[in-house]
């Protein structure tokens, strides 16, 4: 079956870095597009970023545009979200997602 496993979150002050990876299996990883969402307290999932099995094609939510770069490496079957300049409202727990699957997620806080 599909397993997704993030890791990588943490506590980070205003304007820090993370690197956040997800590790697949259970599915062809090098032919499916991959997401990373995040949700917030007590608000609903948000697509934070996108990228397509071959890794040409990434698309990034507004107000992570600039800061985050979403990677893949399919030799390792591997995702992963480059987070800089993070700022408090991006805390949340982050999901690597494919199709209607997603991991248990990896929680990023950002203290001001």
């Amino acid at each position: 079956q599909v397993q997704l496993v993030e890791s990588g979150g943490g506590l980070v002050q205003s304007g820090g870095s993370l690197r956040l990876s997800c590790v697949a299996s259970g599915f062809t990883f090098n032919l499916a597009d991959m997401n990373w969402v995040r949700q917030a307290p007590g608000k609903g999932l948000e697509g934070v970023a996108f990228i397509s099995s071959g890794g040409k094609y990434t698309s990034y939510a507004d107000s992570v545009k600039g800061r985050f770069t979403i990677s893949r490496d399919n030799a390792k079957r591997t995702l992963y979200l480059q987070m800089d300049s993070l700022k408090p409202e991006d805390t949340a727990i982050y999901y690597c997602n494919q199709g209607s699957a997603r991991g248990q997620g990896t929680q990023v806080t950002v203290s001001s």
